[in-house]
């Protein structure tokens, strides 16, 4: 990414922070409260120096990716069949519309009461979070693929399969793709929040840890390194993204 893209939202960062830092200096904000960027600082340091947020890193890591994963699978498979088979969208457009508002945080008690507090629990809470978006962005996207570009693949032959693989597929990719960048900021969330509720491993557990025992210069620190971690994930999409969808020039590098 070119520097030139980026330096205006660093500048923005760097004068929030300042601005932060005389606030709390000033008084007009509590430390005890909300300590300044460079009490802050310090602590963040030591934890990177340490490697101590390497366990906790992993922990919330292979949560999201194992969900994601099954989430993303799911949704685009579930999404091209209610968009190639009017039978499949007549049979689960109901079940779909009944569950996709249902915020997802509110199912993690009683996935929890069905599935206890362990990994199976929190993944399936990711993969639920993930699901939706996948799913309804690749239903538009098979819906929305040219009728000219159909039936020139039945005029040369194309069998339903064939089409659906090498048409239906690639066309519906950049709506797919949108869908799971989007899930992909929902299946860390819900890590987070799992992570939180059940108080076991990563980092959702330590920012709650640290704020019941007052340490909140720590506590901070943690939420530095989950919202750099979020960052980081978004920007491995993008990258990702640019290189599946080469062809739009939009998305080139």
């Amino acid at each position: 990414m070119k520097l030139s893209r980026i330096w205006p939202g660093l500048v923005v960062l760097a004068l929030l922070l300042a601005g932060l830092e005389a606030a709390v200096n000033a008084g007009l904000i509590r430390r005890a409260l909300m300590p300044a960027p460079s009490a802050i600082a310090p602590v963040l340091w030591g934890l990177l120096e340490s490697g101590e947020v390497l366990e906790p890193l992993f922990a919330t890591l292979r949560l999201v990716f194992a969900g994601f994963a099954i989430g993303s699978v799911l949704g685009i498979a579930v999404g091209l069949a209610m968009g190639w088979f009017p039978a499949a969208f007549r049979l689960l457009e109901p079940l779909v519309e009944l569950l996709r508002p249902i915020p997802k945080a509110a199912l993690v008690p009683a996935l929890m009461l069905f599935l206890g507090i362990g990994e199976t629990m929190k993944i399936t809470s990711v993969s639920l979070a993930v699901l939706f978006p996948v799913l309804v962005n690749t239903l538009q996207g098979v819906r929305g693929v040219d009728r000219v570009m159909l039936d020139a693949a039945r005029t040369h032959g194309w069998g339903p399969a064939h089409t659906l693989l090498h048409l239906v597929l690639p066309a519906a990719l950049p709506f797919i793709l949108a869908g799971m960048r989007i899930s992909l900021g929902l299946a860390l969330v819900l890590a987070v929040l799992a992570e939180m509720l059940t108080g076991q491993g990563g980092l959702g557990f330590l920012i709650l840890d640290m704020q019941r025992s007052f340490l909140i210069r720590q506590m901070y620190a943690w939420l530095v390194i989950l919202a750099v971690v979020g960052l980081a994930l978004n920007g491995l999409f993008l990258f990702v993204e640019r290189r599946a969808l080469h062809w739009q020039p939009a998305l080139r590098p």
